[in-house]
C-alpha cells in the first residue's frame, strides 16, 4: 500500500513486485438519489469509479454489488439498475466480471472496482502544495437536489441537469489534471466542497483560499437551500468543516450549506501548478466539463485552515 496516501483517502494503491503500473483499489455504494432504476445504477457506477479518476488512475475491471427489495418490486426493477451500471462501466472501458445480490429493504448499487496508476504519478492528498491552483471539475448541488426528490418537490429541469451530471464520468477530468501536472486531487463526493478540502489541507498541512463567487453551483440549487430543502449530512458536513474554516460575513448560511453540500458523484478538485490552472480549465470546458472553474488555491500556514472569501 502506498503510504503517500491521505488518511481518509477512498482508495488505495498496491504495487505487485516487477510490475510496470499500480494497482488502484477501491469500493463504493449508494442508495437511490434519483427514482429512475437505470440511471441510479449508471450513478452508482460512475461514483465508485470516480475514486479510482481521483488517485490519477484508470478504472479496469469491476464487482457489482447490488441489495434489493425483491418480494416488493420485483427483478425487473433491478435488471434496470444493473443495466445502468453496466453502461456507465462500458463508457469508462472498464469491464464488471462478476458481482452479488442480496435481499435488503432499500436499494443499494456499488462497485469494488480494480484499476491502474502510473507508480510515479499517483495522485495523494499528501502530496498538495503551496503556490498551487485548485480547479473543480463540476458544479455543487447534488445533494440538495436529492434531499428535494424525496421531498416530492424538485423541478423537472433542475432534476434532469443535476442526473446528466451525475452521469458524466471524471475521465476527461482526471485526463486534464494529468496533462497540467497535478500532483493532488480529491472528488467531492459525501463530505462535500469543503469537507474534502478539509481532508486535503490536514494531509498536506497546507492553508486553502476559496473564492466562494468562483464556485459553480447547479443552476436552480441556492433557492434550495434558502428554503431549508437541506440534507441533514449536509448540514452535518458544515459542522464538521467549520472546525478548521473561516467564512468571510458577506457569505450567508444558504450558500456555506451550497459549500459543504453532501455530492453523490461529483467531481474533481485538482491541485495543479498555478501557471496551468487557466488553460486546465479551458480544455475542460472544451470536453465536456462546461462548468469548470479556478476556484482557489492553496498556502503555506502555520496550521491547515480553510478560508472562504466572497
Amino acid at each position: 500500500m502506498d503510504r503517500r496516501l491521505g488518511p481518509l483517502e477512498d482508495a488505495c494503491v498496491f504495487r505487485p513486485d516487477g510490475a510496470g503500473r499500480s494497482l488502484v483499489l477501491t469500493l463504493d455504494v449508494i442508495t437511490p438519489i434519483v427514482d429512475d432504476p437505470h440511471a441510479f445504477g449508471g450513478i452508482a457506477a460512475v461514483n465508485a469509479m470516480s475514486d479510482v479518476y481521483a488517485m490519477g488512475g484508470r478504472p479496469e475491471l469491476a464487482l457489482s454489488f447490488a441489495g434489493f427489495p425483491t418480494d416488493e418490486l420485483g427483478t425487473q426493477v433491478l435488471e434496470q439498475i444493473l443495466a445502468g451500471a453496466h453502461e456507465a462501466c462500458a463508457r469508462a472501458g472498464c469491464a464488471i466480471v462478476g458481482g452479488h445480490t442480496l435481499v435488503d429493504t432499500e436499494p443499494k448499487c456499488g462497485l469494488a472496482v480494480v484499476g491502474s496508476v502510473d507508480p510515479q504519478h499517483v495522485w495523494s492528498q499528501r502530496l498538495a502544495r503551496p503556490g498551487q491552483a485548485l480547479v473543480l471539475t463540476k458544479p455543487l448541488g447534488t445533494g440538495l437536489v436529492g434531499q428535494a426528490v424525496r421531498a416530492g418537490t424538485v423541478e423537472p429541469g433542475l432534476l434532469a441537469a443535476a442526473t446528466a451530471q451525475m452521469l458524466q464520468l471524471n475521465d476527461t477530468a482526471a485526463e486534464v489534471g494529468r496533462k497540467r501536472g497535478a500532483t493532488a486531487c480529491t472528488d467531492v463526493t459525501g463530505f462535500g466542497l469543503l469537507g474534502h478540502l478539509r481532508h486535503l489541507v490536514e494531509a498536506a498541512g497546507l492553508e486553502a483560499r476559496l473564492c466562494a463567487s468562483a464556485v459553480p453551483l447547479i443552476d436552480g440549487v441556492l433557492p434550495l437551500a434558502r428554503s431549508g430543502c437541506v440534507p441533514g449530512g449536509t448540514r452535518r458536513n458544515l459542522k464538521y468543516a467549520s472546525a478548521c474554516t473561516d467564512f468571510e460575513d458577506a457569505i450567508d448560511e444558504a450558500l456555506r450549506l451550497v459549500l459543504a453540500d453532501a455530492q453523490t458523484s461529483g467531481g474533481l478538485l485538482l491541485c495543479l501548478p498555478a501557471d496551468q490552472a487557466e488553460a486546465a480549465v479551458a480544455e475542460l470546458r472544451a470536453t465536456g466539463c462546461t462548468r469548470a472553474a479556478f476556484v482557489g488555491e492553496l498556502l503555506g500556514g502555520e496550521r491547515p485552515a480553510i478560508h472562504v472569501r466572497a
